[in-house]
C-alpha cells in the first residue's frame, strides 16, 4: 500500500479542489505554451464565452499580448493590472464569476532550458496557472522549510520570470496544524505571494464559519477513479488512509476552501494583492488574514446600517495597509450602489501625514493633501470623488486640525446623496477628545460620512473611551495573535539599576533642600547624570550587535525631557561621533585591534525634537534612520507612536510613559526583522508598575471583549440638563468680570497675581470651550444661545496667555536657587547604572486567551466523569477561587499563564486518547465512556483489547436492534432485559470473559443510561 506525499496529500487535496468547483485536468493531451504553461485553447474559448464579441482571432492576439506582459521585469505587476481590468475585454469575469473557467492541474513542468520545477498542485482560471499548491508529507524531518528555501532559490532564477510573474498566490502545507509554540513556519499551511527575492509566508486562521454542504459538490466517485487512474494511484481507492485524507477538515483541504472557493478566490484576485515600492524595490504584497477579515467586517457593518466603529489591530498589523485594501474593496462596492466613494485618511501629527502619503504612494493610490482649511473646505464641498485627471484610485490624507471651528462645511444644499465620504482615523487612541472642537467638526463636517477609526491600543476607561466616541469594535486582532502568526516580536524588559540613590538622597538631606524642591528632570538633564547614562546605553548596544553578529539594529533613546535629550545628544557628539575623531574613546577603540568588532561600534545620532531644526531636517534624519546611516535616535515625544523602522531593536526609556501610550512605545520595537525573536526595552524609568496597570486596564476590556460586549455609553457623557447647570456655573464665575468687552477683560485679569486664582478663571473659560463642542457634537443647539461661546473662546486664550506668564515668572524666580543647590548636591555624587535582570513583557491578551483556550478544550472533552477531567476542572476552578486569573502583574500572570498552559496541555492530551479510544468505536462517545468506566472499575481482564472486542459486538448488536426498533427506547424496562442478555452474551459467551451478577447488572446499568441519556439528549 502506497503511504507517501501524493497519496496523502496531494491526491486527497485535488480531489478536495474537486469539490469546490475545480475541473481535473489530465495532462495527456492537454494543450498548453511551455514558455508561459498558459493553455493555449482553455484561454481562446473561456476569452470568448467572457467577451461575446471576440471571435478567435482576436482572442489569439489577446493572448500573444497577454504573454508579453510576463516578460517585463516588474514582479509580474503589468499583467496583474491587465488580469484586473475592468474596461475592455476581460481576461476573467469579475462581475460574473462563475462564468470562467476553473481547473486544476498536477505536476505541471516550469521550465526553461535546463531548468525546471513542478509545483504539485496548479489552479487555471481561463487557462492561466494563477496559483500553485506545493505538498509535504506529514511530520517530515525539515518540515516545509526546504521547500520554502527551494521555491527561494527558484524565484530568484531569472530563467523562471515569467513563471514568477503569472503566478498570483502560493500556498506551502504539510497537512499539520500549526504548533502554537512556533512562528518559524516549519509545520501547517502558509500562503505567501511571488517575489524575486524571499517570499513573505502568512499563517491562515479562518474567522467565518463555512456551510460546507452548500458549499462543496457531493464527492463523485468517476472524478475519483479519473485522478487516481491518471497518478497510477487506484490502489489507494478503499485503504483507510485515503478515506482519513479525503476529510475537508484537514489542515490542507480547509485553507483550500478559505482561499480557493469561488468567493474567496474572487475576493483575493480583486482586492487582496498591492504592488509596493520599497527601498529594496518593487515588491508584491497579499492581504493578511486580519486585514481579510476586517474588510469583511466592514462590509457587514455598513450592510447593517452601521456607519462607524473601530479596527483593533495590535501595532505592526498593518493598519495603512488595510486602508489602502479598503479603497479598493469600498470603491466597488459603493459603485455597486451608483454611489461614488470619497475616502479620507485623518491624522493628528504632521509626520503621521507624511508617513500615510509615503505609504499610501508607494501601493499607487494618489494621495492629496489639504494644505489649508480653506482648501479642505472645498475639497469637502466638491462633489468631484477624485482630483487626479487619469482616474486613479485616489485618498485624501488631511490633519485633523483642518477640522476647525470655522469650517462651516457641509450644509443640506451641498449634500449629495451619490456621495459618500469615507474617513478611515487614525490612532484614535488620542487627540479625539470630545470637549475639544476638531471631533467635533469631523462629526459635522458630514454627519452622513462612514467613520472607522484605526488603533491598537484603544482609549479604555469610564470617560471618552474609544468605544464611545467611535462605536463598537468592528473587528478586533490582538498582541498575541500577532506574535503568532510571526507579524510582531515579542518584548523583553532589562531592568537597569541605579547606585546613586541614597548618595543623592543624603546630599539633598545635608543641604536642607527637601525632595521635589529640585525637579528631577533637571538632575538627569545634568551632564553628570547623562554621561553616564550614555555610557551605559552606547556599551549595551554595541555588545548587543555584536553578540547579534548585526551592526545594521539601530536604537531610540525615550528622553526624561527634550532637556535632557539635548544634553545627551551633545555628550555623544563630543565623544563618540566621527567628528571628535582624536578623543580618548576614539585611542580606546584602536587598541581593541579588532576591525570586526570596530564595525559594531555607534557612530552617529541624531535628535528628534519639535522645536530643534526645521520639518525637512528632521524627516530627512528619520528617513537616514530607517536606511542605517543613523544608529541613534535621542526623542522625547517625539516618534513615540506611528513610528515604524523595522531595525529599531533596542528601546532605552528613561522616562515613565503613562497608560495607552507606554504600549505604543514599547511597541515602536516590536517589527520583523531578520531572524530576531525578540525587541528589547531597557528600563532607566522603572515602567514596572504602570505596564500592570496598563495590562489590568487592557485585561478588563478583553474581559468584556471576549465575552459579551459592552453595552453602549449612551450617558456617559453630560446630559443637556447637566450642560445647563454648568452654563449657570460658568457664568457666576465670570460674573464679577467685564466677557462682552475683551479689552476690558484682559486689563481686569493682569491685576491678578495669585496663580491659583488665574488657574480657576482659565478652568472655568476652558470648560466653556469643551461645553460648546459638545452642544454641537450632540445637536443641542438651543444652548448655544445661553451664553456667547465665541466670546469665551477669545476671553479663554487671554486668561491662558496670563497664567502661562505667571508660570513663567515663578520659574524664574525659583529657578537661580535651585539651580545653585543643584549644584552642590550633585558635588560628591557618582552615577552608576548597571543592569540586574530582564524578563518578557506579557500583555493581557495572553493571559486572557490561554484562559480561554483551556475552558474550551474542557468544554469539549465529551467524559465529564473521567476522574482526569475533574481533577482538571477542580483544578481551574481552584485558580478562579483564589481570584488570581484577574492579576496581571507581570509575575502573577506568568504564573497564572504557567498554571493555565499546564491545565492545557493536561486536557489536550486527556482529549487526544479520548479520541482515539472514540476512533476505535466508530466516534461513539457512548462507547468510549463505558469501556473507560469499565477499565477503571477493574477486574474484568487484563487485556484492553478483550474487553474492546466484547463492548464492540454488544455495540453492533445493540445498534441493530434500536434501528430495527426506536420505541425500544422508550420502554427502558425492556431496553434493560434485551441489553442484559447482550452483555452476558457477548462478553461471557463470545469473549470469554467471566462475570458476576453484580458486575454483569454494573455494565448493563452504563449501557442503558448511554442509550436512554442520548435518546432524552440528556448530559452524559
Amino acid at each position: 500500500m502506497k503511504f507517501n506525499e501524493d497519496s496523502r496529500v496531494k491526491i486527497p487535496s485535488i480531489l478536495h479542489l474537486t469539490r469546490l468547483g475545480y475541473k481535473y485536468l489530465s495532462l495527456k493531451g492537454a494543450v498548453w505554451n511551455d514558455e508561459t504553461n498558459i493553455f493555449t485553447d482553455i484561454f481562446i474559448d473561456s476569452i470568448q464565452k467572457i467577451n461575446h464579441d471576440l471571435d478567435k482571432d482576436e482572442a489569439k492576439r489577446l493572448l500573444s499580448d497577454v504573454s508579453l506582459l510576463l516578460d517585463n521585469e516588474d514582479l509580474g505587476k503589468a499583467f496583474y493590472e491587465r488580469l484586473s481590468q475592468k474596461t475592455g475585454h476581460k481576461i476573467i469575469d469579475f462581475e460574473n464569476f462563475e462564468n470562467n473557467t476553473f481547473n486544476v492541474v498536477t505536476e505541471l513542468t516550469y521550465k526553461n532550458g535546463d531548468e525546471e520545477f513542478r509545483p504539485d498542485i496548479i489552479l487555471l482560471v481561463n487557462g492561466l496557472p494563477l496559483v500553485f499548491i506545493e505538498v509535504k508529507k506529514p511530520n517530515n524531518r525539515e518540515g516545509i522549510i526546504a521547500e520554502r528555501n527551494r521555491i527561494n532559490k527558484r524565484f530568484q532564477n531569472k530563467k523562471f520570470r515569467r513563471f514568477v510573474n503569472i503566478t498570483q498566490l502560493m500556498v506551502f502545507s504539510n497537512n499539520m496544524e500549526y504548533d502554537s509554540d512556533d512562528v518559524d513556519t516549519v509545520q501547517g499551511v502558509f500562503y505567501a505571494s511571488p517575489s524575486y527575492h524571499k517570499p513573505i509566508f502568512n499563517y491562515f486562521r479562518e474567522e467565518e464559519t463555512f456551510d460546507l454542504n452548500s458549499l462543496l459538490l457531493p464527492e463523485n466517485d468517476a472524478t475519483e477513479n479519473e485522478v487516481l487512474k491518471d497518478n497510477n494511484l487506484v490502489i489507494i481507492k478503499h485503504s483507510p488512509e485515503f478515506l482519513t485524507n479525503k476529510d475537508s477538515n484537514t489542515p490542507t483541504n480547509r485553507v483550500s476552501t478559505s482561499l480557493f472557493s469561488k468567493d474567496r478566490l474572487f475576493f483575493v484576485l480583486q482586492y487582496a494583492i498591492a504592488y509596493v515600492n520599497e527601498s529594496s524595490g518593487l515588491q508584491k504584497h497579499i492581504m493578511r488574514y486580519p486585514q481579510l477579515f476586517a474588510t469583511k467586517a466592514i462590509e457587514n457593518k455598513l450592510n447593517e446600517g452601521i456607519r462607524k466603529g473601530i479596527i483593533w489591530h495590535t501595532q505592526g498589523s498593518g493598519k495603512t495597509a488595510l486602508t489602502y485594501y479598503n479603497v479598493k474593496f469600498l470603491t466597488d462596492y459603493y459603485q455597486k450602489q451608483h454611489v461614488i466613494p470619497k475616502f479620507y485618511f485623518i491624522v493628528d501629527r504632521l509626520d503621521l501625514l507624511i508617513q500615510a502619503k509615503r505609504e499610501f504612494t508607494s501601493r499607487g493610490l494618489t494621495v492629496h493633501i489639504v494644505n489649508s482649511r480653506n482648501e479642505f473646505v472645498a475639497d469637502i464641498k466638491s462633489k468631484a470623488a477624485l482630483h487626479n485627471e487619469r482616474g486613479n484610485a485616489e485618498i485624501t490624507v488631511v490633519n485633523i486640525q483642518k477640522f476647525s471651528d470655522d469650517a462651516k462645511i457641509v450644509t443640506e444644499q451641498d449634500y449629495d446623496i451619490n456621495i459618500q465620504r469615507v474617513y478611515f482615523l487614525d490612532e484614535v487612541h488620542r487627540s479625539y477628545n470630545p470637549e475639544g472642537s476638531f471631533l467635533a467638526n469631523l462629526e459635522q463636517s458630514d454627519k452622513n460620512a462612514i467613520k472607522i477609526g484605526l488603533t491598537g491600543t484603544p482609549l479604555l476607561g469610564t470617560e471618552y473611551n474609544s468605544k464611545t466616541l467611535f462605536g463598537d469594535y468592528i473587528h478586533k486582532y490582538y498582541y498575541n495573535a500577532s506574535i503568532a502568526d510571526g507579524y510582531t516580536l515579542k518584548l523583553i524588559r532589562e531592568e537597569i539599576a541605579s547606585n546613586y540613590k541614597m548618595v543623592l538622597e543624603q546630599a539633598l538631606k545635608e543641604i536642607k533642600v527637601l525632595q521635589g524642591d529640585v525637579p528631577k528632570k533637571k538632575i538627569y538633564a545634568d551632564a553628570r547624570f547623562a554621561e553616564p547614562m550614555l555610557d551605559y546605553i552606547v556599551e549595551d548596544f554595541e555588545s548587543f550587535r555584536l553578540m547579534n553578529n548585526d551592526a545594521s539594529v539601530g536604537a531610540m533613546v525615550v528622553c526624561d525631557s527634550s532637556d535632557q535629550a539635548k544634553m545627551l545628544f551633545e555628550i555623544f557628539n563630543n565623544k563618540y561621533s566621527n567628528s571628535y575623531a582624536l578623543n580618548k574613546v576614539a585611542e580606546e577603540r584602536e587598541s581593541y585591534g579588532d576591525k570586526k568588532r570596530e564595525s559594531y561600534k555607534v557612530k552617529k545620532a541624531a535628535l528628534i525634537l519639535h522645536d530643534i531644526g526645521i520639518k525637512e531636517e528632521r524627516k530627512q534624519e528619520v528617513e537616514d534612520f530607517k536606511d542605517g546611516k543613523i544608529d541613534f535616535l535621542f526623542v522625547y515625544n517625539m516618534l513615540l507612536t506611528g513610528f515604524d523602522a523595522k531595525r529599531l531593536k533596542k528601546l532605552y526609556i528613561g522616562r515613565l510613559i503613562k497608560k495607552h501610550n507606554l504600549l505604543q512605545t514599547l511597541t515602536r520595537v516590536n517589527r520583523t526583522y531578520k531572524d530576531y525573536k525578540y525587541g528589547f526595552v531597557v528600563d532607566f524609568a522603572d515602567i514596572k508598575a504602570e505596564f500592570d496597570k496598563t495590562n489590568k486596564d487592557y485585561f478588563e476590556e478583553l474581559q468584556e471583549v471576549l465575552g459579551d460586549e459592552m453595552e453602549h455609553y449612551s450617558n456617559i457623557f453630560k446630559s443637556k440638563e447637566e450642560i445647563q447647570e454648568e452654563i449657570a456655573d460658568i457664568k457666576e464665575i465670570l460674573f464679577h468680570y467685564d466677557t462682552l468687552n475683551a479689552e476690558n477683560f484682559s486689563q481686569q485679569i493682569s491685576q491678578i497675581s495669585d496663580r491659583k486664582k488665574m488657574l480657576g478663571l482659565v478652568k472655568a473659560l476652558g470648560n466653556a470651550k469643551s461645553l460648546y463642542n459638545l452642544i454641537r457634537l450632540f445637536g443641542h443647539y438651543e444652548l448655544l444661545e445661553k451664553v456667547d461661546f465665541k466670546k469665551l473662546s477669545v476671553l479663554y486664550r487671554e486668561a491662558n496667555n496670563h497664567l502661562q506668564l505667571l508660570n513663567q515668572k515663578e520659574a524664574l524666580e525659583n529657578n537661580i536657587d535651585t539651580t545653585n543647590l543643584l549644584n552642590v548636591a550633585l558635588e560628591d555624587v557618582v552615577f552608576m547604572f548597571n543592569k540586574v535582570g530582564e524578563e518578557e513583557l506579557i500583555l493581557a491578551d495572553q493571559l486572557k486567551d490561554t484562559l480561554r483556550k483551556t475552558r474550551e478544550e474542557l468544554a469539549s472533552n465529551f467524559d465529564k466523569k473521567d476522574p482526569e477531567f475533574v481533577s482538571l476542572y477542580d483544578e481551574l476552578e481552584r485558580l478562579f477561587k483564589k481570584k488570581k486569573l484577574n492579576e496581571v502583574t507581570q509575575d502573577d500572570m506568568k504564573a497564572n499563564i504557567g498554571a493555565l498552559k499546564e491545565i492545557h496541555a493536561k486536557i489536550l492530551e486527556l482529549n487526544r486518547q479520548n479520541k482515539l479510544l472514540q476512533a476505535k468505536y466508530d466516534n461513539d462517545p457512548k462507547y468510549c465512556r463505558i469501556h473507560k468506566r469499565l477499565v477503571e472499575k477493574g477486574g474484568l481482564t487484563k487485556r484492553e483489547s478483550q474487553l474492546f472486542e466484547a463492548l464492540q459486538s454488544v455495540k453492533s448488536e445493540a445498534d441493530l436492534q434500536v434501528i430495527q426498533n426506536s420505541r425500544l427506547l422508550q420502554n427502558e424496562g425492556y431496553l434493560d432485559k434485551m441489553m442484559i442478555k447482550l452483555v452476558i452474551n457477548q462478553f461471557v459467551k463470545q469473549n470469554n470473559i467471566k462475570l458476576n451478577p453484580e458486575t454483569s447488572k454494573f455494565i448493563n446499568n452504563l449501557v442503558v443510561q448511554e442509550y436512554t441519556n442520548e435518546f432524552h439528549g440528556r448530559t452524559a
